[in-house]
């Protein structure tokens, strides 16, 4: 039975990635800036978003791909041949477009839709992509959404820096007073999720104190589960070098785990702005 898996442009996967995967179709969510719309990852690139970004007053918008669109894509794999398709999405308390995958799922007949809400977003919602793939010929819908559930629920986490607190101000979720102390005293918030909602984690003085929480958090899951296979991320919105940085100390650190670099493009990149950091990881065999 022939099983295409689906996801959206948030998991920002390579483009050699998705080129090598012929069974996996990526749906794309849309920014508005400037009343223009742009499709992420094919009208408009993470450097040119982040490029005009700085030139904006206004908090960009952000929208999900329409049902209409779910449904065409449903549409072209029903007659490509597939009887089921696995679709794995970024947090439902953050986008409808898991909500999206479920309705137009149920509007096609001829193929089964079997959604997965990641409750996160990024390379993180990419690793269930990538366990999804790899095990789509050897284990039915339902049980890899069963592990998947159980991956999440249990041992993936996700958390971030925000470099510039002017964003989450105009996107509401700080005051302009609390906004300017915060600049004023150097707080770099760490945020993470809960039930698929950004949530704050601690507010730490400074970068390095903020990251060396998030290594805490990292080394504790090490020692936690020592025979497991651990596959980890860190992600940057426009701030490649110290990703990097990071990401060396992390590696020279934990030798045999599996640590990549990523990045949050122009939908999550709307929300944290620019300079943001993040590491998540998710335990499971694949």
């Amino acid at each position: 039975m022939k099983t295409a898996i689906i996801t959206d442009s948030t998991a920002y996967l390579s483009n050699d990635y998705i080129e090598q995967h012929d069974d996996l179709y990526v749906i794309s969510l849309s920014v508005i800036l400037n009343q223009s719309s742009y499709k992420e990852s094919h009208e408009i690139t993470t450097n040119e978003f982040y490029a005009k970004l700085k030139q904006v007053e206004e908090l960009p918008m952000t929208s999900q791909p329409s049902i209409g669109e779910y449904i065409d894509l449903l549409e072209q794999l029903k007659n490509k041949g597939y009887e089921k398709a696995i679709a794995i999405h970024l947090s439902s308390g953050i986008s409808g477009t898991y909500q999206n995958s479920i309705t137009a799922g149920k509007s096609v007949d001829g193929i089964d839709v079997y959604s997965f809400d990641s409750k996160l977003a990024c390379m993180i919602e990419g690793f269930y992509v990538d366990f999804a793939y790899k095990h789509k010929n050897q284990r039915t819908a339902d049980e890899i959404i069963d592990e998947m559930t159980k991956m999440r629920d249990q041992t993936t986490e996700g958390y971030i820096v925000v470099d510039d607190l002017s964003n989450l101000r105009k996107g509401g979720r700080l005051t302009a007073t609390q906004a300017m102390i915060g600049t004023m005293l150097h707080i770099k918030p760490v945020l993470t999720f809960e039930d698929g909602l950004i949530v704050p984690n601690a507010k730490i003085r400074t970068l390095n104190k903020a990251l060396k929480q998030i290594e805490h958090y990292f080394e504790d899951i090490v020692h936690q589960y020592p025979d497991e296979q651990i596959h980890a991320t860190i992600i940057h919105a426009n701030n490649e070098d110290a990703a990097e940085k990071w990401l060396y100390k992390m590696k020279e650190k934990y030798p045999n785990i599996n640590i990549t670099l990523s990045h949050f493009g122009p939908v999550i990149g709307t929300h944290l702005g620019s300079g943001a950091l993040a590491m998540g990881w998710v335990i499971g065999d694949f």
